[in-house]
């Protein structure tokens, strides 16, 4: 044997102080230590830009579409009143309508002009 062979192997496991042994981080604790400190704002948003964007256009669509469906209801709402007026004024011309059509009410106006009915039946002429 060799006399490098014949030294003592250290078989003693090195102790290396607590400080310098790097901790674990939890993924929650990275993503704090990002956002709180700033390295989010100064790396981050160049490659999320186009992403923050088309979310806020996608949120300026629903704002507006939300709006104009709101605008809707309320013309609906406004359209339906109006036509619930003009039945009830539809019925009601209709009622009076019916009312002066009448022959009794025919003649009594004829009568106030000097026309007056005529009580003899009429004659029929034929032709042979």
């Amino acid at each position: 044997m060799t006399a490098e062979s014949n030294k003592k192997i250290n078989t003693e496991p090195k102790v290396v102080p607590e400080e310098s042994i790097p901790k674990k981080e939890s993924k929650l604790g990275k993503a704090f230590k990002i956002i709180l400190g700033g390295d989010l704002i100064s790396e981050g948003t160049f490659k999320f830009y186009k992403y923050l964007f088309f979310l806020a256009f996608l949120a300026f669509i629903y704002i507006a579409n939300n709006y104009h469906a709101e605008k809707n209801i309320r013309q609906i709402n406004k359209l339906r009143k109006e036509i619930k007026v003009l039945r009830y004024e539809y019925i009601n011309v209709k009622t009076k309508l019916m009312q002066i059509e009448k022959q009794s009410q025919i003649e009594k106006k004829l009568v106030k002009k000097g026309i007056i009915k005529n009580n003899q039946p009429i004659k029929t002429i034929t032709i042979k």
